[in-house]
């Protein structure tokens, strides 16, 4: 098992096998499951504010919502290596997703969701919170793409209806085939 030290713990670092069920259920393209596997019950992109304090409100509204559906669980969160992000932990071996991409995956939760990239570490419109999260039981999946000003979730859909409902989160429904890029947006 490999791990890393960090804030007086020892937090251990994700394989390939812990994403695995994401590799083989997602595929290239601008559909939901680019970035989420058909899996769930139901499907949201939320859009990602402009940074500064409603960046902040987002990621607390995000953490909130998540944290209720999975209390006491641990959670792998994903840090995409743009080269310019903090991975939080440079040195652990990365796993590989989507096309191609690197992420340092940690077992934690929340609070590490939350803290572990600092205010002036952050890429300017993505936040605090990493590129990719789900509770150990897989129930529901986050993951925010590279090139994209959003984030796609899969869930219960009771949680996607919080999402949806939350008066600080920008979120809509998206089915299966739909494209899954937000009226306005651009998907790269």
């Amino acid at each position: 098992m490999l791990t890393r030290i960090k804030d007086g713990g020892t937090w251990r670092i994700g394989t390939s096998v812990e994403v695995a069920w994401i590799v083989d259920g997602t595929s290239a393209g601008l559909a939901i499951t680019a970035a989420i596997p058909p899996a769930y019950e139901a499907y949201a992109t939320v859009v990602l504010p402009d940074g500064g304090e409603r960046q902040d409100e987002h990621d607390r509204a995000v953490l909130v919502l998540l944290s209720e559906q999975s209390a006491g669980q641990p959670w792998w969160l994903g840090y995409l290596d743009t080269g310019a992000d903090d991975i939080v932990f440079p040195d652990a071996p990365k796993v590989t997703l989507y096309a191609g991409w690197d992420y340092v995956l940690v077992e934690a939760g929340p609070e590490q969701a939350a803290t572990w990239r600092q205010s002036d570490d952050r890429s300017f419109w993505r936040g605090a919170l990493p590129n990719l999260m789900f509770p150990e039981d897989r129930s529901w999946l986050t993951s925010t793409l590279w090139d994209d000003d959003w984030t796609c979730i899969g869930g219960p859909a009771e949680l996607v209806d919080k999402f949806l409902r939350h008066p600080r989160l920008r979120a809509r429904p998206v089915t299966l085939g739909q494209d899954a890029t937000p009226p306005g947006h651009q998907a790269l």
